[in-house]
């Protein structure tokens, strides 16, 4: 195990890869700008390109590569930033393979960052998740750890189909125990952070700290939380979601995005067609207010669910 910060163990995943597969590729709009980048050093101009100013062009570039057999990563800083290319990354990428019986696979990945939440207001700020989760052959990662930060990439690199890998901004600098040499975490398989048997705590990205330190404090009152991370939301653990909902029978769902645009609203759709006479009580959701982040820092930390507002929100769901 190596210590290490979140962005750190991100690149770590990168690099294990293209070590491995010369036919990986790395570019986007700020990389290689120097003889000195660490990726351009390392792996030459060949894999390792900047791109001009156009989100269009890069990931149509790199769509056109993946069903030419190789294997791009594409740095978009901001999950934004795929809206301007809405049409490569929804209607081009996933639906080749599928289109084409199998014949032409699409190993792309799309590195995007979300939920900026540090006063960069409007437009940087979005939890996108939900907006992706729902397309047909598209994967979506959203690691909360530096180690499934490092794993989820590798694994993302390797499957053959398009992936969106969001990775929280205010997670960048955390650090974490990552495994050294090759490591991968599966997708579709979702991690128990904490063992509980009074409520079901399900969160992701940033929020999943949030939510343990929740149940930290709730452990105090005698509340024990179980709180789970999906860690890819596309394809869902839903097998562990519902197992933990069969011992505990109570539900609690964070999420950043604001309520009918979260991850969190579908998988409590889930929940309450497969675990209704289950539940013991209503599910409750704690989600992000149903307006665009402000500047102001005050009204920025009203309107993202904080450790009290999950905490109220069990006692809510055991009452």
């Amino acid at each position: 195990m190596a210590q290490m910060p979140y962005i750190a163990a991100i690149d770590a995943g990168i690099h294990q890869e293209m070590r491995r597969d010369p036919a990986v590729l790395y570019f986007g709009q700020n990389l290689a700008t120097t003889e000195n980048h660490e990726f351009l050093a390392a792996y030459g101009a060949d894999r390792v390109r900047v791109t001009p100013i156009s989100e269009t062009a890069e990931i149509g570039i790199a769509v056109g590569a993946a069903m030419a057999g190789l294997r791009p990563v594409v740095e978009l800083y901001m999950a934004e930033f795929m809206l301007v290319a809405m049409d490569q990354v929804i209607n081009e990428a996933p639906r080749m393979r599928y289109m084409s019986g199998g014949q032409v696979k699409v190993p792309l990945v799309l590195k995007a960052g979300y939920g900026f939440a540090c006063g960069w207001a409007g437009q940087h700020t979005g939890s996108l998740a939900a907006l992706f989760m729902g397309v047909p052959g598209l994967k979506v990662a959203v690691p909360a750890t530096a180690a499934d930060a490092k794993g989820l990439m590798a694994t993302a690199i390797r499957d053959d189909n398009p992936v969106v890998f969001l990775h929280h901004y205010l997670l960048t600098l955390e650090q974490g125990e990552v495994p050294e040499g090759e490591y991968l975490v599966p997708f579709g398989k979702a991690e128990v952070r904490r063992r509980g048997s009074d409520v079901t705590l399900v969160a992701t990205g940033w929020m999943v700290s949030r939510a343990l330190a929740a149940a930290e404090q709730l452990a105090a009152e005698g509340i024990e939380a179980e709180v789970i991370d999906p860690r890819t939301v596309a394809p869902l653990d839903l097998e562990t979601l519902l197992t933990s909902v069969d011992k505990t029978g109570r539900v609690v769902l964070v999420d950043q995005a604001p309520r009918h645009a979260s991850v969190s609203a579908l998988i409590a759709a889930d929940i309450a067609e497969h675990r209704f006479k289950a539940l013991r009580a209503p599910i409750v959701q704690v989600t992000a207010a149903d307006t665009t982040v402000p500047y102001s820092e005050p009204l920025e930390a009203h309107v993202i669910p904080d450790t009290a507002r999950i905490a109220a929100a069990v006692r809510q769901a055991l009452r």
